[in-house]
């Protein structure tokens, strides 16, 4: 993913994709290219919320088990 917008951007882009569609505003001929950027920046957008919720459960998992071990010692 080359040059891939940051989390914050897709969605600011898919918000305004969806705008652009509800208000009718796309021409026609660019319809499908603004759909296909939008289930790209939609595909983006959940793959790295995938990956922000596995790094935060391997870090709670890795405290919990430091606390646990930090209880034994005691």
């Amino acid at each position: 993913m080359k040059d891939a917008p940051t989390y914050k951007k897709a969605l600011e882009e898919i918000e305004a994709i969806v705008e652009e569609i509800e208000q009718e505003t796309v021409d026609v001929d660019v319809l499908t290219e603004k759909v296909k950027r939008a289930a790209y920046l939609i595909s983006l957008c959940k793959d790295k919320l995938k990956k922000t919720d596995d790094e935060i459960r391997k870090v709670l998992e890795d405290f919990e088990k430091e606390e646990k071990e930090n209880a034994g010692d005691s």
